[in-house]
Formats: structure tokens, sequence, C-alpha cells
């Protein structure tokens, strides 16, 4: 957990084993100021405008004059009063100027450690460290080190959070990974054309502000309409395609590495024993070509892709890392609910199932995309059952399966002694489990 520390009283001396950033960081951190008058100017641009029209050519010259050491001398001051350090049990993170603060980050409540390089960063070299911790609302950040010492030290903190000795975690290196998954281009081009969301917003993205242009003739209510609808559009095609681009799974001692990314690099790490949910995801459009995408709830972390897009049988084998020993049930193993639940939720209903064995809690919802969760027994926080009135008068009732990633995963449409049974017999297996689990370590054998 990162805690802040006390404001130093009085300056002290560098403690030994510190380190600095990388000198390129002045220049990110340089950026700042300048963000805060874009910033004002966006917020409040009349205003801005008028000032600047108030401003002579030589007084803009002088503003900009100050403005721009100001900025360069923020940077390098902000880049030479941060350091880092590792200790026997956390990373140390001293920063500030005139309020010194320091976080410090437990290793042994570290989630994840990846690394990402920005397309900028990849020219310069450079790369940033990103945290996930136990309780911490955002992702702590190294940025930036060196790419070659950012390895480095992701290495020796995974090295220690495992339990070696200091003066041996550097020596022990990144452990070696071995691939087991690769998405080609050209699969990941051709899903996202089968998928609906892309075909959706674009179709919005050209037919709405046409239609508001003949109603309007406005073109602000145009605009202000077209370009979110434009950038959804974009994120949903162009933007998936270049973050997912050759996305890369390879199974090593501490999880699964997941590398990816068009023009940003992202080096992420599933961490083993953190996973809370799988999710198989089956779009309607993908069946024939036999395809899925998996998706993950990792407690405390930001990871929620695993596989954008494999054959069923690929990803089954992938997801058999992520949850040793679990066999992902066919459809037809799965138990539907009782048939008067058409006059709950007619047709649809049908896309609904469940299914319970000695290590996950499964379910399906969804009948034109349909959603396969699984939630082994042990990340099990708390077990409920719902029925509203309707359901109560057909005696059907939800349960719902809280996990300790502030997810649900739902049973819908179960008869109602049957949801009751479930809610004693799951929380049972989910007490059992918590007992039976291995520890959550990193390079656990």
């Amino acid at each position: 957990m990162t805690t802040p520390g006390v404001a130093d009283a009085v300056a002290v001396e560098k403690p030994a084993g510190e380190r600095r950033l990388h000198p390129v960081t002045p220049l990110r951190r340089a950026w700042a100021p300048v963000t805060v008058l874009i910033g004002w100017a966006v917020h409040d641009p009349d205003q801005a405008q008028r000032q600047l029209t108030r401003l002579t050519t030589t007084t803009l010259l002088i503003a900009l004059a100050v403005l721009i050491p100001a900025a360069a001398l923020y940077g390098f001051l902000s880049w030479w009063f941060t350091h880092f350090s590792v200790t026997d049990s956390e990373l140390r993170i001293r920063t500030g100027l005139l309020f010194r603060r320091t976080a410090h980050i437990r290793l042994e409540r570290v989630q994840a450690i990846d690394i990402t390089q920005p397309l900028l960063a990849r020219v310069a070299g450079v790369a940033k460290l990103k945290l996930d911790v136990i309780g911490a609302a955002k992702k702590d950040e190294l940025a930036f080190l060196g790419a070659d010492e950012a390895r480095a030290l992701r290495a020796e903190l995974l090295a220690r959070a495992a339990g070696f000795a200091p003066e041996t975690a550097r020596e022990v290196g990144e452990a070696p990974a071995r691939e087991i998954l690769r998405t080609p281009p050209r699969d990941l081009v051709f899903a996202l054309l089968l998928t609906g969301a892309t075909w959706g917003s674009l179709a919005a993205a050209l037919v709405v502000p046409p239609l508001l242009w003949l109603a309007t003739h406005n073109v602000w209510t145009v605009l202000a309409t077209a370009l979110p609808l434009l950038g959804t559009a974009g994120a949903s095609s162009v933007g998936r395609f270049v973050s997912e681009y050759d996305w890369t799974v390879g199974e090593s001692p501490d999880g699964l590495r997941i590398d990816h990314g068009l023009l940003d690099r992202v080096h992420e790490t599933v961490p083993p024993g953190r996973v809370q949910t799988v999710r198989i995801v089956e779009p309607l459009l993908w069946r024939w070509r036999g395809w899925v995408r998996v998706e993950l709830d990792v407690a405390g972390s930001s990871n929620s892709v695993l596989v954008p897009v494999a054959p069923r049988a690929v990803a089954e084998a992938v997801v058999a890392r992520v949850l040793p020993g679990v066999a992902v049930p066919a459809r037809s193993a799965l138990s539907r609910p009782p048939r008067r639940a058409w006059r709950s939720v007619p047709l649809w209903w049908r896309g609904q199932g469940i299914a319970v064995s000695d290590a996950v809690f499964v379910t399906r919802h969804g009948l034109l995309r349909g959603r396969l969760a699984l939630v082994p027994h042990a990340k099990v926080q708390s077990v409920r059952v719902s029925q509203g009135p309707w359901r109560r008068l057909w005696r059907l009732a939800d349960l719902h399966v809280d996990t300790g990633a502030n997810k649900t995963v739902t049973a819908r449409l179960r008869d109602a002694d049957e949801a009751a049974a479930l809610l004693r017999a799951q929380a049972e297996r989910s007490r059992t489990g918590r007992r039976d689990a291995r520890p959550d370590r990193w390079m656990a054998s």
C-alpha cells in the first residue's frame, strides 16, 4: 500500500542506494506549466482570446522568454529532487523541493509491475515502470528510466518480493518467458470488422450529424455531436487496433506476460493467484470463425484483456494457465433456467446458464453476445440472492457472487429453491476454497 511520508522538517543527507530518474525526464516535466496555461485557455477560450489580443508583439516575446526558461527550470528541479531506492522490504520514492514527501511501497503488496513505452519514449530509449499496489487508487510509476534499467529494476523488485536475499536479487534477472500465443494483425483487423460496436458507432457518426444539420442548420450543434461520435468510432476500431497490435502472451515463473501496442508499447504481467474472474466473450459474428475474446478481473490492477481474439481451443489453453486445473465447460454442460423463465424475460432467457465444479463457479449470459464467466471459489467475497416482485410471482431469483475486484457475477433466472441451495453451497465452497488456496507469491513454484 502506498502511504505518504511526513514532510521533512530539515534537510537530510541523501541515503545510500538512492537513484535518480533518466536525464530525459526534465523534458517531460517541463510541459507541466505549459499544460496549465493550455487548460485555462480551453476552459475559457473567450477570455483567453481577449487577453491575447491585448498583448503586443514585444510583450508576447517577453512572456515567452520568461515562460520557456521557467518551465525548463521547473522540469530540472522536479527531476533533481526526485529519488528512489529499494530496501529489503519496500520501494521508496522521495519527491518535493519545498515539501518533501516519501512514498513507501511494500513489495508484498505489489500486484503487478508493468513497463510501458510511449512512442517518443521508444525513440529516446526510455520507459515507464508502473506498479499496481493493493489499496492504491491509481498506479504508482517511475517515469522515466532507461529501458534496460527499467527491466532490471522490475526483475529486482519481483525477486525481492519473491523472497530472494537483497544481495542476490539483482543477480536473479528477469525470469525467462515462453511464448504461448501471438495474435496475427490480419485476425485482429478481421475481428474488428466483425464487431457490431465498430459498425454501430461508425453508422451513428455518418448518419446523425447530417440529420442534425437538416433539423437545426447550426454548425456548432453538428460539431458538438459529430466529434464525440467520430471519437467513439475511432476508439472502437482504429484505437483498438493500435492498442492490441502484435498481442503476445508468454508464460514465465512470475505469471503471464503480455506485450502489445503499435505506437505505445506495453509490457504487462498477469499476477499469479490475483485473477478474480475470467470472462470468455463470444460475439455473434465471430462464431462462424470459432473466435473468442478473453477478459480478466484482477484485484488492484487495471489489466482487463488476456486474449483480444483467438480460436476457442487456443483461448481455453491460455485460460488453463491462469486457472490451473480448470476446464472451461461446454455450453451443453450448463444448466438452463426453468422454462417458466420466459414469462420474466422472453426469448433472452435461453442465453442464461450456470455450472459449478470443484474449482470454479460458472455463469453464462447473452444470446447474441455470449459471456461465460469463471470465478474461482477462493476469490468469492460474498454471495446473495435477489428477487423482485415479478420474479417472486414465478418463483425465480438471481444469485450474485461478489469478487475481490469489486465486480459481481450473476446467475440469472434460477428457480428460487435452487438459488437458495446454491447460496448455501457456494458460501461453504468459498470458505474451504480460501482455506486450501495457495499463497499469492511472485515466482511461486
